[in-house]
């Protein structure tokens, strides 16, 4: 149903009060990022295609904005949301419809393409990911499709960077014992310094991850990673640490057990915030869990010592695409 498109609004540590458009079907990416709170990628791709109606996607953010009024509507699906051909489109019908701001959440890696580019320019916030610029690294921490190439993802990134007039901002996810080394992120940061950025984010796996073996960085190492970013960055970038919670900020105005099975697909959350927001609304909360995980729409799952509640999503076979 295209309701489970738009989802929450949620808390995002980096966007505020952030309305989800899920614009790519579970899951359609062009890496399996180790870290990747969805899961192992099902269809690792890189060609660009035409998942859902257009329209549909623009009627029903336009419509969940007038209701919850979120700070920004924001591009953050089950996979890398530049493989949607309709991207633009979406961007440029939903800015029409309202005057909330557009954001797009992309791991980069098709920012080579100049389609790609071009779709992204409308919209007013754009996260890109820079988790590695050593080949080595890269493919262990991102998994990419076979027929990417970094230096082209990176000269992509800078082609961006020129010619994009909204807000710029980075993250880089560090796992440790993978990228969180000193040099590791010296060189990140780096290459973050060449390019027009207003923000640079670090941050660390704070939901269970596609890899049980994935690990946050120890405190020495986020402190070497800000205070490189912090030594090498312009001084008018904002360097900030996103290693906590967003909070229990959800704002709920439909069905919440339809919000609960919507956002889950995309942003899972802790137990007791799913507690908090069904007896909000009048809901026996032990009652309702109990029921969505007897019918496997949601599964309970833990990590760093909390319950989160994640959608179950299908288990099929990872394929590569080619393209």
């Amino acid at each position: 149903m295209i309701e489970d498109l738009v989802f929450g609004p949620v808390p995002s540590r980096r966007l505020g009060l952030s309305l989800g458009v899920n614009n790519i079907p579970p899951k359609h990416c062009t890496y399996s990022c180790v870290y990747c709170q969805i899961g192992r990628t099902i269809h690792i791709d890189i060609k660009r295609k035409n998942f859902y109606d257009p329209r549909a996607i623009i009627r029903e953010a336009i419509s969940k904005a007038e209701k919850t009024t979120p700070d920004v509507i924001t591009f953050v699906p089950d996979g890398e949301p530049t493989l949607d051909l309709n991207l633009g489109v979406e961007i440029r019908g939903i800015k029409e419809g309202i005057g909330t701001s557009v954001a797009v959440i992309t791991n980069s890696s098709l920012l080579f393409m100049e389609d790609v580019r071009r779709d992204l320019l409308n919209a007013d916030i754009i996260s890109i990911k820079v988790d590695s610029v050593s080949k080595r690294v890269w493919k262990l921490v991102n998994r990419p499709h076979p027929s990417l190439d970094l230096e082209k993802v990176l000269k992509g990134i800078e082609e961006l960077s020129l010619s994009y007039r909204g807000e710029l901002i980075s993250e880089t996810m560090l796992v440790r014992g993978l990228n969180d080394s000193r040099e590791e992120i010296s060189k990140v940061a780096e290459f973050l310094s060449c390019l027009n950025i207003s923000r640079a984010y670090i941050s660390i796996p704070i939901r269970p991850p596609a890899e049980p073996w994935v690990r946050s960085p120890e405190e020495q190492a986020l402190s070497d990673a800000y205070n490189i970013f912090r030594e090498t960055l312009d001084d008018s970038v904002e360097v900030e640490l996103l290693t906590g919670y967003e909070g229990a900020g959800f704002k709920v105005e439909e069905d919440p057990i339809k919000y609960l099975e919507a956002t889950t697909a995309v942003h899972p959350i802790r137990l007791d915030y799913a507690e908090k927001i069904l007896r909000s609304k009048g809901y026996d909360p032990d009652n309702i869990i109990r029921d969505l995980l007897e019918r496997n729409v949601l599964l309970v799952t833990s990590y760093k010592g909390k319950k989160f509640l994640v959608r179950r999503l299908p288990k099929v076979r990872t394929t590569v695409e080619k393209s």
